[in-house]
């Protein structure tokens, strides 16, 4: 669990001032949080949609979830102010670097036919986003158990000031970035 933490502190932080010649240490970008979401467009017909996402991120992330509620209503989408339409995720410290660990040490590799995450997904302001099609993908959760396939959508927030300090703090972090 701290086994990425204490790399970031003793490798990938003096690697990034020495590469990037930073003058101070505070200067060095940073993991702030990991912000997982996933949209339950399903929630308006099916109530218990919610619940089951809440669980299986519950379960994924080991924290639990926000449940995220319409602003406004829509009445194309059927939508009305107050629906719950998403649940969220905010990791920070210990959960945030033992989260990323299993995700690019352990669930990313049992993807179908994985090349690599997109090096091309940073912001322009050093933050880093990433969709997944499906949470079978964690080990943690069971097949038998869910009711749906569903996807998330996972963003890397970081001190960075751009996308390339960010791309080099990730890369130092064991992102599996494709190759270009």
């Amino acid at each position: 669990m701290a086994r990425l933490k204490d790399f970031y502190i003793k490798e990938a932080a003096p690697a990034l001032m020495k590469k990037f010649s930073y003058k101070s240490v505070m200067q060095i970008p940073k993991l702030e949080k990991i912000v997982i979401n996933v949209g339950a467009g399903e929630a308006k017909e099916n109530s218990k949609a919610i619940d089951a996402i809440s669980r299986d991120l519950g379960i994924i992330t080991g924290q639990k979830p926000v449940v995220c509620r319409a602003k406004k209503s829509v009445a194309n989408f059927k939508l009305r102010e107050g629906m719950p339409n998403g649940v969220k995720v905010t990791l920070r410290g210990d959960k945030m670097y033992e989260f990323m660990d299993r995700l690019f040490n352990v669930a990313l590799p049992r993807v179908r036919d994985f090349r690599g995450i997109n090096p091309n997904s940073f912001d322009g302001r050093g933050n880093y986003n990433m969709g997944i099609k499906e949470q079978l993908i964690f080990p943690e959760i069971e097949f038998d158990k869910i009711d749906k396939v569903r996807g998330m959508d996972i963003c890397f927030v970081t001190t960075a000031a751009n996308d390339e300090e960010a791309r080099e703090l990730l890369t130092l972090m064991g992102a599996p970035f494709a190759k270009q």
